[in-house]
């Protein structure tokens, strides 16, 4: 553990402070303690971060006792953070929403913020996205560095975290809705990869994250090679099409989700892309696409404009 976090903090942060999320479950708890460890090192101070998202009975008790676990380890400075869950896409999605919302703003200025996710999480976002059918992008999964967000233990299983809080005497907080088979990635957890991992004889959660770290340096090419063609095809707030008639529609939907993006408009999805890559590629004559959020792409004049609906 310990090695992990002194090898990402020696790799990554450039700042003199690094922030550490915890919910007081053992894989935070041990990436904090992990991380106050390495810092001390490294010259670095640690603030600790607790989001409490008030969904369960005595949430503010067990926020209190991880900020209490925090400072015993020495955690130069302690915060507990209220938030409110609400909005689409379930409980869940809800949760990560509002938590990375929290934290985002806690965070102290140019510092990263490390999540405790290991290879079982990165596992499980694999097969999540497999699942779903979201394409490469889902299935490459965490990225170890997305400031501000740090993830250093994506090479270390659970197992690991859990025996790093015996060691030290850390008594980590077991969430409930951890046992709750109504949640998808609880049954993922408990019996899709028992299963797979019989069924394959084994190493079933490792391959998976090594898929994801295969893709992840695959969609870097391919992005970078988007980057330089949506530079190229720029006309302003608009994109000219002719630039993109002859790319290959993989490349020309990476151009459009990051000129959409920027633009403004969230929560696209494949569908939303293919179609959008249709004004392109497919062009008809058809008339303007509806995006999320109000929005319209038209094809006028040779070029693709996105329009605010009122």
């Amino acid at each position: 553990m310990r090695t992990a976090v002194r090898r990402f903090l020696a790799t990554y942060n450039a700042a003199d402070t690094v922030a550490v999320a915890c919910s007081g479950g053992a894989d935070s708890l041990a990436l904090a303690a992990a991380t106050v460890h390495s810092a001390g090192r490294l010259g670095l101070a640690v603030h600790g971060l607790i989001v409490d998202h008030q969904l369960q009975p005595g949430s503010a008790q067990v926020a209190q006792t991880a900020a209490q676990a925090l400072r015993r380890l020495g955690a130069t400075e302690v915060r507990v953070l209220q938030t409110t869950v609400d909005g689409p896409g379930g409980p869940e999605a809800a949760a990560r929403r509002a938590r990375y919302a929290t934290l985002r703003a806690a965070a102290p200025a140019g510092a990263l913020v490390l999540l405790g996710h290991t290879l079982d999480d990165q596992a499980e976002t694999v097969l999540l996205g497999l699942g779903r059918g979201s394409g490469p992008r889902s299935i490459a999964g965490m990225r170890e560095l997305d400031p501000p967000w740090g993830r250093p233990l994506l090479g270390v299983r659970r197992a690991v975290t859990a025996a790093a809080c015996v060691a030290l005497d850390l008594v980590p907080w077991l969430d409930p809705h951890n046992s709750q088979p109504r949640f998808r990635r609880v049954r993922l957890r408990t019996e899709v990869l028992p299963l797979l991992e019989d069924v394959l004889a084994g190493g079933v959660a490792q391959a998976l994250a090594r898929t994801a770290g295969q893709l992840q340096e695959d969609l870097d090419v391919l992005d970078g090679q988007a980057r330089g063609l949506l530079a190229a095809a720029a006309r302003e707030a608009d994109l000219d099409v002719a630039a993109l008639a002859e790319v290959p529609a993989a490349l020309r939907r990476r151009v459009l989700r990051r000129w959409l993006l920027d633009a403004g408009v969230a929560e696209l999805t494949d569908a939303h892309l293919r179609a959008a890559d249709d004004l392109v590629g497919r062009w008809s004559g058809q008339g303007a696409l509806r995006l999320p959020g109000d929005v319209e792409l038209v094809r006028a004049q040779g070029r693709l404009h996105v329009c605010r609906r009122r």
